[in-house]
């Protein structure tokens, strides 16, 4: 498990996010300021929409910022990119598709995507 201190890291920090449904499943590219209270409220249903339809729970990639504004300008980037470009920048650093949020400090949810 990742220290306590990684997620301390990440709260309040500009962050894109890639959500999937299941291991190359259905994607959706997010930008928050605060990545686990986010994550935590796409798993509770709280957005209606395409992420809820489609089930779009898993993180399976982030970066993180130092500005909102760049952050979003990397959301822009990646959500004009094709999905094979999207899923090449997934696989560089998680080729299992595994639910990043785990080591985060969420709980598993079942079915995990890989």
């Amino acid at each position: 498990m990742v220290p306590q201190t990684l997620a301390l890291m990440i709260e309040r920090q500009p962050c894109v996010y890639i959500l999937a449904s299941s291991f190359n499943g259905a994607l959706y590219v997010g930008v928050t300021f605060d990545l686990l209270r986010r994550i935590a409220r796409h798993r509770d249903g709280m957005f209606d929409g395409f992420t809820e339809r489609y089930g779009v729970k898993y993180l399976v990639y982030w970066e993180a910022f130092g500005t909102m504004e760049a952050a979003i300008l990397r959301e822009k980037q990646i959500k004009r990119w094709r999905r094979d470009w999207k899923r090449n920048l997934i696989e560089r650093n998680n080729p299992s598709w595994h639910d990043l949020a785990v080591p985060l400090g969420l709980e598993p949810l079942a079915p995990s995507p890989a």
